[in-house]
């Protein structure tokens, strides 16, 4: 059985507020995404040193409800297929629930038969639990940059190939 990761998030702040998070994406991700994070049909490009890069096009675009990426490209050092993600989907769906603002992170087609779900699925369970979470509830997030990783993962990657 096929299952798409996702995690969930609960915060205090507004749908606006989650919503203009998600699209810093610069702010919670990676200082060194490349394009356009916050616009419809716009394109942008994330790396991590020679670990990980993807291209991502804004597929869907809902003002404080819904952000789709779809990934055109995709590049991992550390697994023989080098495009696991290609044609899959980040989806950020956003949500009043009891007084709270609930965000719901799906990568839809990142599944445990990946060679890379086990890193991606705790990278971004850090980068939505923590980093964002964190841009959204104190303003500022823990986004990756050259030479200073965000995970675990990225470091162990990161300095191996070196």
């Amino acid at each position: 059985m096929k299952t798409d990761f996702t995690t969930t998030i609960m915060v205090d702040q507004s749908p606006q507020e989650v919503f203009n998070a998600v699209n810093n994406v610069r702010g919670w991700w990676s200082e060194e995404i490349e394009g356009s994070t916050d616009k419809l049909n716009e394109e942008f490009l994330y790396h991590y040193e020679d670990v990980h890069r993807c291209k991502m096009r804004i597929i869907e675009f809902v003002p404080n409800e819904k952000v789709v990426w779809l990934v055109l490209d995709n590049y991992f050092q550390f697994t023989k297929d080098k495009s696991e993600w290609i044609g899959t989907k980040v989806s950020f769906e956003i949500s009043r629930q009891d007084n709270k603002t609930q965000l719901r992170f799906t990568h839809l087609g990142l599944v445990p038969e990946y060679e890379c779900f086990d890193i991606c699925k705790n990278a971004w369970t850090q980068y939505i639990q923590q980093s964002l979470f964190s841009l959204i509830t104190k303003g500022k997030g823990q986004p990756n940059s050259t030479g200073h990783p965000t995970t675990a993962d990225e470091e162990k990657l990161g300095s191996a190939h070196k």
